[in-house]
């Protein structure tokens, strides 16, 4: 085990994104603190550091660094390497969570048409 690790090389292995790439990709866009920093994917991470990532519609996941590993392990087993100290959603959180699902499934109903319905649409097209 090493004492330090990049930092998207951990959030890769810790199964915090799907790919190194995509971390990189976060940390470079200012989504990413450690400690409280901004932080840059070449960060060397330790045990005991903090990390927050900004996550879609204005959610935090917030972790403590456990473990460092420079070795890929099962996800199942990768939750170990960190402590997930993001607090419970409150009650009003859930609701504009489930307003936002809603609205987005309402929208893209009113836009592009899914696979179904341009089915349905080229049928109706060819049937004249």
């Amino acid at each position: 085990m090493n004492e330090s690790i990049r930092l998207d090389v951990w959030l890769d292995i810790a199964c915090l994104f799907k790919t190194r790439s995509e971390a990189k990709r976060a940390c470079e866009g200012g989504k990413v603190e450690v400690n409280g920093e901004s932080a840059k994917p070449n960060r060397q991470l330790r045990e005991g550091d903090r990390v927050r990532i900004s996550r879609p519609f204005g959610r935090h996941q917030d972790v403590v660094v456990r473990i460092v590993i420079d070795q890929h392990i099962p996800k199942s087993q990768a939750k170990a390497l960190y402590d997930d100290t993001t607090p419970k959603p409150s009650a009003e959180e859930v609701e504009m969570r489930k307003v936002e699902r809603t609205y987005r499934g309402a929208a893209r109903a009113a836009g592009t048409p899914d696979r179904r319905r341009r089915k349905e649409l080229r049928r109706l097209k060819e049937g004249m």
